[in-house]
């Protein structure tokens, strides 16, 4: 007989705070979280519980718990206010991963605020994601010809032949300009804000102050497109939305941020990294021309996110072989459960045929990356991808993969960066300095990101990504 869906856990299970838990992040998941992973479900069955930074969490490990949380937003909220322990004023104080959640946006949100929030981002976004639309024609072109300026200028100061970080001078500086471009900022955005992100969301002990400054640099920037919109996403958001205090589209500013510049960052990279360490299937794909697939399948291996966004349980519920009691936090694993995708592809009796878009690269469920987001997203990964092996000729790694140095955090597994020793092609771009500066006429007021000055944006976007690439 099912269990009644609202029943109480029963007074012998054994609750998150009384269970013994291992660190997650110790020196062996680093090294090779799949085999964490595995020997927790080994273990615990689908669900396991940890310490996260001294605090206990549900590791959620499974495909079918992980899409079951995603799911069932009654059950599984993405509000903070709902954490007990948090309720109860016992987390440490200098909890390093309480800072992101701490910022009250669309993504920690849930029922109809949540909708009501999503649907102003998608309606914001929406003439962006229309490839016939003006905007989504000019962003697309614009993405195509930072890449090829981006090439270009790797040409002109290393060589046509030579050794490169396709990380810090091709993935972070486009995604950088990609955001400078759509969020209409009136200077280029500057390294530093990417190292705030990653500081917020690898939970480093400056975690609080670099999230403070990337939410004043975000809010400045809703204050100046306040005064004088232009044809951007900050200004449609506040279209959509004419309510939205400076603050508050900040926080939504911030959100994009994140998305824009580490997670979709981080698919580039995996995407990268996979053809080049020789994933077969990978390859093939890309061999084909299946873009769209071989970034579905370097997710599948490599999610951009490992461990997905904290859920908390609205009531008790039998979860994997343990009870979860109402106000418990949870974790739902994309990386752990991909392994289940993973074997059922090399399964004889399923073969390849397994759906790439099963990965969980873009979430699941009501919270799952917007439409309009998700197809940006995946142009700009395409894109980035594609231009990379159109303008080399040849590229290796130049370390064994396993000698890749990743960030080490809860969240995401990214790599810091990713060497090579490239040839460019002789079709490859040559510099055009012209076609990347501003537009004439356009607005240039200081908007202090802690890298670039005015001075510095006065002299061009290349002039600020030679800085950004080259430390020149």
């Amino acid at each position: 007989m099912e269990a009644q869906p609202h029943a109480p856990a029963p007074a012998d299970c054994p609750t998150l705070a009384s269970l013994p838990v291992e660190p997650l992040l110790t020196a062996e998941f680093d090294a090779d979280p799949g085999a964490v992973y595995r020997r927790l479900r080994r273990t615990h069955g689908p669900v396991a519980p940890v310490g996260l930074m001294g605090v206990p969490v549900w590791l959620v490990l499974d495909y079918r718990e992980v899409l079951e949380v995603l799911r069932n937003e009654c059950q599984w909220r993405r509000d903070i206010r709902y954490w007990r322990a948090r309720a109860q004023g016992r987390l440490p104080a200098d909890w390093p991963l309480l800072a992101g959640y701490e910022v009250r946006q669309t993504m920690f949100m849930d029922g109809e605020e949540h909708q009501a929030a999503r649907g102003v981002l998608h309606s914001a976004l929406r003439p962006f994601q229309e490839a016939r639309s003006p905007q989504g024609w000019e962003l697309r072109a614009a993405v195509a010809r930072y890449t090829d300026d981006l090439v270009a200028l790797l040409a002109a100061e290393s060589g046509s032949a030579g050794f490169a970080d396709l990380g810090a001078q091709y993935t972070r500086p486009l995604l950088l300009m990609v955001t400078t471009r759509l969020f209409g900022c009136p200077v280029e955005l500057g390294d530093e804000l990417v190292m705030d992100l990653w500081r917020m969301l690898d939970g480093g002990p400056d975690a609080g102050a670099a999230t403070a400054r990337a939410l004043a640099t975000m809010t400045r920037l809703a204050a100046h497109r306040r005064a004088r919109p232009g044809d951007d996403l900050t200004s449609y958001l506040l279209l959509a939305d004419p309510g939205l205090s400076d603050e508050q589209l900040g926080r939504e500013l911030f959100m994009n941020a994140v998305y824009l510049n580490d997670i979709t960052g981080n698919m580039v990279m995996n995407t990268l990294l996979e053809v080049l360490r020789g994933n077969a299937t990978v390859r093939r794909s890309l061999s084909a021309g299946q873009l769209g697939e071989a970034v579905n399948r370097a997710a599948l291996a490599n999610p951009p996110v490992a461990n997905m966004c904290f859920r908390f349980a609205a009531r008790d519920v039998p979860l994997g072989a343990y009870w979860v009691r109402a106000g418990d936090i949870v974790s739902p694993s994309a990386a752990a459960a991909h392994q289940d995708l993973l074997a059922l592809g090399t399964s004889h009796l399923v073969g390849s045929a397994v759906s790439t878009r099963a990965h969980l690269g873009w979430g699941a469920g009501p919270h799952q990356c917007p439409t309009t987001a998700r197809e940006l997203g995946s142009m700009i990964v395409t894109t980035a991808v594609g231009r990379v092996f159109d303008h080399f000729a040849r590229a290796e790694l130049t370390l064994p993969p396993d000698q890749l140095p990743w960030r080490s955090g809860p969240v995401v597994r990214g790599l810091r960066l990713l060497p090579v020793r490239y040839e460019l092609s002789a079709s490859a771009p040559k510099r055009r300095p012209s076609t990347a500066m501003p537009r004439p006429g356009e607005d240039r007021p200081p908007l202090t990101t802690g890298t670039h000055s005015a001075d510095g944006s006065a002299r061009g976007l290349l002039s600020a990504l030679r800085r950004l690439m080259f430390g020149k």
